[in-house]
Parts: structure tokens; sequence; C-alpha cells
């Protein structure tokens, strides 16, 4: 996959289809919308996903908003999909000036030979978010590229939207969470070395830093699967703060996984997370800690047991 960013001024020689979104969080909805320019592969064109940095949310607010997928997890996802270009179109005053006509003229025909666009049946793009579905299909008709527009996806008759899955994460209901992605939410990052202690109680550990840009749920408990070099272990994992180790502890997630005792720092890894056990506690001591950590170790294996 090729990544342009950070630029404007960029010419695709080559036709394309082109998903339109935020893709915050790549939910069922954002799923369909990419299915259909992988499917105009088979045209001869080339899949693309256009989207802006910062989001035009970020910019306009100033501030920072947690994302549901990185653009790192999403770039990886994107190139595993089998999409050829990502564009992370950048968004400043200039941008969000830009008429939508200008915008299909000069970003989606001119800069990316546009041929097939898809987007959500509420798209909203140029000056004012005054650029929509219907005049993506008028100007379809009047330039000679097909549209396709994507009706919102219900899950149990409630719309799935990106506000609808942070909503979910930030409640804990990682179940939903999943149904609504259409695969369970997860974290991802580099091994780090952690104080060790679960290594001196018996149970060993990996440890995360999670992006300081990535979105969490709740502190505490979670019954996840770890995915290492293609190989998925069942696990603990502990979100938080380790509060009865005592000191500043960056919030960071701890996987304990069965059978599983190989050291494996600095190594990539994936952890999803399934089931929200229990809230973060804070402990008398650490004899406390270790006895909840066994009963959060056993009642994990009878959840995989009856997964």
């Amino acid at each position: 996959m090729k990544l342009i960013k950070d630029t404007k001024k960029f010419h695709i020689e080559e036709e394309t289809a082109v998903a339109i979104g935020k893709f915050d969080g790549i939910h069922s909805g954002h799923r369909k919308l990419l299915e259909k320019v992988l499917e105009a592969k088979a045209l001869g064109l080339k899949a693309l996903v256009f989207t802006f940095t910062p989001s035009p949310g970020a910019y306009f607010t100033g501030k920072d908003i947690k994302e549901i997928t990185t653009g790192e997890e999403k770039r990886r996802m994107f190139a595993e999909m089998g999409i050829d270009y990502l564009v992370e179109y950048p968004f400043e005053k200039e941008t969000a000036d830009i008429t939508p006509e200008e915008f299909i003229d000069n970003i989606l025909l001119s800069n990316m030979s546009a041929r097939f666009i898809a987007a959500g049946e509420d798209v909203s793009f140029g000056r004012d978010g005054k650029g929509n579905a219907e005049l993506l299909l008028k100007k379809g008709r009047e330039k000679g590229f097909a549209v396709k527009i994507i009706p919102k996806i219900c899950h149990e008759g409630k719309v799935i939207s990106s506000t609808y899955v942070r909503d979910v994460i930030w409640q804990g209901n990682m179940e939903l969470a999943g149904a609504l992605m259409g695969e369970p939410y997860f974290l991802e990052g580099i091994v780090v070395k952690g104080n060790q202690l679960g290594r001196t109680m018996g149970m060993p550990t990996v440890n995360l830093l999670p992006p300081k840009e990535k979105l969490l749920p709740p502190n505490g408990v979670y019954f996840s699967r770890l995915e290492y070099k293609g190989n998925s272990y069942q696990g603990v994992t502990n979100i938080g703060r380790k509060p009865t180790v005592g000191g500043e502890n960056p919030i960071g997630a701890e996987t304990y996984i069965y059978d599983f005792s190989r050291m494996i720092y600095g190594e990539p890894v994936r952890v999803s997370l399934l089931h929200y056990e229990r809230p973060e506690q804070k402990f008398e001591n650490l004899s406390q800690l270790k006895a909840a950590i066994e009963k959060n170790i056993a009642d994990g294996k009878e959840y995989f047991i009856n997964l």
C-alpha cells in the first residue's frame, strides 16, 4: 500500500475507486464502504482510502481526541485488506475553506483520478460541511464517475457509528464493541519490561504501554486474547496504573497468558479485549492482590471453556 500524507501536491495516474470517511474505529459500516472499493479492483481500478489528518473534529475543537483506531493501526489494517493507496490529507484552514465542488474537481478527480466513489449517506465535505451525498451523485452524473452511497447499518435497531462505538468502549461493554466493529477491540504495541512483580508471584505478564492517542476502556481486569507471531493465546489483562504497587505508574496493559512463559521484550503484540470482568482495585497488601489475580485467572479459564 502506498501512503500519501503531509502534502496536498500529489497526483495519482492510475484510475481509482475512492472510499471517503473518518474511519475512527473501523466498524461494520466502514467495512461495507471498504468492500465496495475493493470490489471495484475487479474493474481495473486501484482501491484508495481518503481521510483527513487531523480529523475535522480535532481541528475545530483544538482538542486531542482519543482514537478508537490509531493512525498506525489503520494503516496496517488497510494494507492487510488490500487497499492500494491511503491518502491522509492535511486538514487546515485552507482545506476547511475549499468549496464542495472544488473538493470533488480538484482533489477527488484531478489529484486522485477517481472513477468510482463510495461514501456513507451522511458524508459531508467542503466549506461548512455543505458537500453531501446528493452533490456527489449529481457531480457523478455530470462528470462521468460512478458513486455508491452506503446506507447506515444497524445493530439491534441502533445505527452503528463511531460515536456509538466510542460510548460502548467507555462503558466497558467489550462484547458489544466487538459486534459493532466486526472484530474485538484491541490494543497493539511493543512489549516493555514492567516491575516484574507478577513474575515474583509466579504469574509472569506481558506489558504494553498503549499510544497516548489510543482510546482506552475503563481501568480494570479483562479476559483477552494475545496475538504474537501469528499465534493466539488466551489471557487475562489488567488496564490501569497498578494502585496496589504504588508510585506514579503510567496507564498500561498487563496481560497474564495461559501456558506461556517466553520472554518477548521488544516484540510487537496485539491484545484483544473480550470481556470486562471487574474494575481496577487497590488492595491492602500484595497477598490480597495475588489472591485476586489467582481468582481472575481461574475465572478466565472458566470463561474460555464456556466461550
